[in-house]
């Protein structure tokens, strides 16, 4: 008897949303399960921005369903949120509390039982590095801690879902790495959705990339397989002393030569190790003084680029 597979905790099914007679989302399908980290990009006016308030209950779709742990989010949406946690762009920080006021007043909102909103303050406290500032006030906290909060609040009442929107935007780069680390871990006990302008953070933090243009989705994929897009592979060669580039587009599945200098190439092929071996052997038999040899992928910026019709306004 062969087991089930896992049902996802969000389940969106062909989302449209119309502004007058815009469409900023049309048909828009997407299904994310526990222990997933998925990076949700798109460039300006794609709709991205759109689909993450509905997918937060913020806005209602014209047309489709957001299911989120088999509870329709718009048939019972009290239900429905009570298993999500949304952290927007500007955190909705009380800058006059306490971080411990803070975190108390978010459980309540959630209906916490009252006998648990201390235990569950201190859970996520923990868990967000905040322990040493319960009790200062969030108007005097630094920006990396004021989101640290932000995301404790999404968290605090445990749910199956987290909505994260640009959760590092105007922080340095320690805080950064802080916040990523956070996201991480929080990815190995519910589904995380991650927005984001800043593609590097998707490669570091996500399993999983979906990008967004012109209200629709034109990649859903594994951030691992993005390398494999090219449809071949390539290789980065450094020689000191170089043969003629017809040399090396005659080397067994070479495809295509590139040059990037007077010594250095990327050699386009389908010839898998075997190139690499036959590369390496040529080199040093034929003294060409091999200094660099470097599998070259395709970057997510790349594949970002090409499927919005080069608009790399959002990959800056």
């Amino acid at each position: 008897m062969t087991e089930s597979a896992p049902q996802p905790l969000l389940t969106a099914e062909r989302l449209s949303r119309y502004y007058g007679e815009h469409c900023a989302v049309r048909e828009l399908s997407l299904a994310l399960h526990r222990g997933e980290v998925l990076g949700f990009l798109g460039p300006n006016g794609a709709g991205k921005s759109t689909t993450m308030k509905m997918l937060a209950g913020v806005l209602a779709p014209n047309d489709g369903d957001v299911v989120i742990e088999g509870i329709d989010l718009t048939a019972d949406p009290r239900a429905a949120k009570s298993r999500l946690g949304y952290l927007p762009e500007h955190p909705p920080l009380t800058r006059e509390l306490t971080v411990d006021e803070f975190l108390d007043f978010c459980a309540r909102l959630h209906r916490v039982p009252a006998r648990d909103v201390r235990a569950a303050r201190e859970r996520v406290k923990a868990r967000c590095g905040l322990n040493a500032v319960g009790r200062r006030l969030l108007g005097n906290l630094s920006k990396g801690f004021q989101q640290r909060v932000g995301i404790a609040q999404a968290i605090i009442h445990a749910p199956a879902v987290v909505i994260l929107d640009e959760p590092t935007v105007g922080l340095d780069p320690i805080q950064i790495r802080e916040i990523r680390a956070l996201i991480r871990e929080l990815g190995r006990d519910h589904a995380v959705i991650l927005s984001t302008h800043i593609l590097p953070e998707v490669q570091a933090v996500c399993e999983r990339v979906v990008i967004i243009h012109a209200g629709r989705i034109v990649l859903d994929e594994r951030v691992e397989a993005l390398a494999d897009r090219s449809g071949a592979g390539a290789l980065r060669v450094g020689l000191r002393r170089a043969p003629p580039v017809a040399v090396l587009a005659a080397l067994p599945g070479v495809s295509a030569v590139e040059a990037l200098g007077a010594d250095r190439f990327v050699l386009r092929h389908d010839g898998g190790d075997a190139l690499v071996e036959t590369l390496a052997a040529r080199a040093v038999g034929d003294g060409w003084g091999l200094t660099e040899l470097t599998p070259v992928g395709t970057s997510l910026e790349e594949v970002f680029v090409a499927l919005t019709g080069g608009d790399a306004e959002a990959a800056a």
